[in-house]
Formats: structure tokens, sequence, C-alpha cells
């Protein structure tokens, strides 16, 4: 068992805190409105905000502005500076591939120690929710307190609230005495890929596991180390990016995401990681991953039917007739339903989408079909 103490410092005073959010993915579970060119963390899909914009709120509370790492694709550039704009331009970092999260959390940590040697990371995706402000920033802040030491990974383990099938597990080992500051911290164990139904009961039921949501805090130099360690191909393809000025770092990348393979940050660190450690965060985390998700948080009318229009809930584009429990999302002409119960309907300028909402989480397959049959203008 490891053991240790941290010093402990307050977040707003630490320099060399950054924040990496993660901004170029699809969300094809929240089709029809989430597709190449409006992906999901740019839509108003809760309130007058995107969820990028939240999210850039909430690191904004602890970390400056020019702290700030995003991570994103050319084709949302235009986006992400109109909704970031005291994030430095030279911090919007345009991958020229997807290359999953692997390279695109390595190239944000290297970017960051070209800034600053001694730069700690804190990292989330652009889609990401959370409830309770106050305790992500105590979490995070003893995250940052045992990254301090360059020495550890820390892997954000969400409080699971039902035995989900959307999410990977990790599994937590012996808690680790006198590490951290006012939080539990544990070795990891083991990871566990999206479990079935039954399978993701019993996980919970031991108390032991909690759901991963790539939510990590690591110092850059830990990070490169590791891959170091667990991917030399890429440490080798990556390991003079931070000697370069921002624009040289950019000149770089395309080279290297040529090379570079496609393998997301557990496949290529985190299981294999001896290193990493484990802090319960139990703040309201919630990945809007499907439909339903959105119909669980949004604002439910008498009927218990939640509407969204033009980004807005409650929107009066709609009329029903002994309907209820139903998601609907108009865009500007008027959805009558009548004796409708427990649906999803979606309308877009060019798609309806009309299922049931049991079935939210297979509307990715409708995608994978139009992926297969080459149908590019509706993805």
């Amino acid at each position: 068992m490891m053991s240790g103490t941290v010093k402990g410092w307050h977040m707003t005073n630490n320099p060399h805190l950054y924040g990496l959010i993660l901004a170029g993915g699809g969300g094809t579970r929240l089709w029809p409105k989430s597709r190449k060119k409006t992906p999901k963390q740019f839509l108003k899909l809760l309130g007058e905000e995107t969820m990028f914009q939240v999210t850039l709120k909430r690191f904004n509370e602890f970390i400056p502005g020019q702290n700030i790492i995003i991570v994103t694709t050319k084709r949302y550039a235009s986006d992400i500076a109109k909704q970031a704009p005291d994030v430095p331009k030279q911090n919007i970092i345009l991958e020229p591939d997807k290359r999953d999260t692997a390279l695109a959390m390595l190239t944000g940590a290297l970017y960051a120690m070209s800034l600053d040697p001694k730069a700690i990371l804190v990292n989330g995706a652009a889609d990401h929710l959370v409830a309770n402000k106050k305790e992500f920033m105590r979490v995070m802040r003893v995250a940052a307190e045992v990254a301090t030491d360059d020495k550890h990974l820390v892997a954000i383990g969400i409080a699971p609230t039902h035995p989900s099938t959307a999410f990977g597990y990790i599994k937590i080992g012996p808690e680790l005495k006198h590490l951290g500051n006012g939080a539990p911290v544990f070795q990891v164990a083991k990871f566990t890929e999206k479990p079935n139904q039954s399978t993701a009961r019993a996980l919970i039921a031991t108390g032991k596991y909690f759901w991963n949501a790539n939510n990590y805090v690591w110092s850059a130099q830990a990070l490169q180390a590791s891959f170091k360690e667990h991917m030399p191909s890429l440490y080798q393809l990556t390991k003079d990016l931070p000697k370069l000025k921002p624009d040289k770092f950019m000149q770089a990348l395309p080279a290297i995401y040529d090379q570079a393979d496609t393998i997301s940050i557990d496949y290529a660190i985190s299981e294999k990681a001896k290193n990493l450690l484990l802090i319960p965060g139990d703040f309201g985390w919630n990945d809007i991953g499907e439909w339903q998700v959105v119909y669980d948080l949004g604002k439910k009318d008498p009927a218990g039917n939640v509407i969204i229009g033009n980004g807005q809930s409650g929107s009066k584009d709609i009329f029903y007739l002994d309907s209820q429990n139903n998601l609907v999302h108009t865009n500007n002409r008027l959805v009558a339903l009548l004796g409708v119960n427990d649906m999803i309907i979606v309308d877009t300028d060019e798609i309806l989408l009309v299922a049931p909402k049991s079935k939210s989480q297979d509307v990715k397959k409708i995608v994978e079909q139009l992926k297969k049959d080459q149908v590019e203008d509706y993805l």
C-alpha cells in the first residue's frame, strides 16, 4: 500500500492548474439534433446555453480563461471561438483527424507543458453536466493535490445511481491513507467495459465499482511518463512537442496524427497504469448521452411531457390531447399529439425522429445504418 502526505493548496491560487476540455465528439444517440455539423456539445438541450458553454463556465469557476485548453476539430473552430471568447485563440487545438481520447488528452497535456512544465490538468468533456459545482470543485481540489507529486494519475470515479449499461466501471482496491485532503483516495484495481444489466447490478452491489467518466486529473509530466512506459511509439512521436512555441506546435500535429494509432485513453494508459488512483465523485454528474437522459433531466409539465423548442424548454409549438410522458423537440412548426405516451419526437429541418423512450439507446443504430448505406447528408 502506498502512503504519503501532500501539501495543501487552494485551487484558485495555483498558477500551474489547467483545464483541458475535449470538444470534438459527436453523440450519435442524440441524432438527429446531434450531427456532424451540430454535435451535441453545441446544442441547447436543457436551457439557454449550450452544453459546451455550461462546461466552460464550470471550469472558469476555478481556472482562468488563459489556462483553459480546448481540443476540437477544424469543423467546430468557429463555434468554439464564439462561445469561448476568454480562451486564447492559440489554446484552441484543432486536431487534423480523430484519433480518440488518448492522443487528444496527450496533445492537450503536452501543449500545457509547453506553457508550463509544472502544469496539472483537470480533464473534462464538453457535453457532461454537473449539478453540484461546489462539490465538483472540492473533489478536483483533492485530485489536483494528489497529482502534484508527478507520480500519480487520478481518475474521478462517479458514484453510480443505477445499474447503467452505458458506462464502463472502475473497481477500487485499498484506500490509501494520508493522501489528499478531505476525500478518500483509492488504488484502482481493474476496469470493466460496458456491462449488461445483470452484470451492472452485480457490480454496484459490491460497493467497489464506480462509473468511468473519463474525468482525469494529472500532471503533464506524469502523463507523458505513462505514455513512455505503456505506449512508447506514441511517446516517440510526441516527445518534442513541449519544446515548441504555439504556432510550431500546431504545425507539427498533422505529421503526428498521420502516424498515430486510434485508441482511447483507457486502453492506452488507464487499464495498464499501476499508479492510477481513484477519488469518488458524487456531484450530480451526467453524460447527456441519449434522449432518455434529456427527458429525465428536463422540466416536465403537468402531463409529464418535456417540451424543447429552439433550445428552450416549454415551447409553444406543440398541441397535445391525452398524451403523457413524452419528450418533444420542436422546430418552429406545430407538433400535434393525440393519445401518444412515452415517446421521443425530435423534429429538425431535414429529419423527423419518432421512437419509444425505451429505445433511446438504439437511436445510434439508425446512424450506423446510415453510415453503412453511405447516406452522408443525414449524418
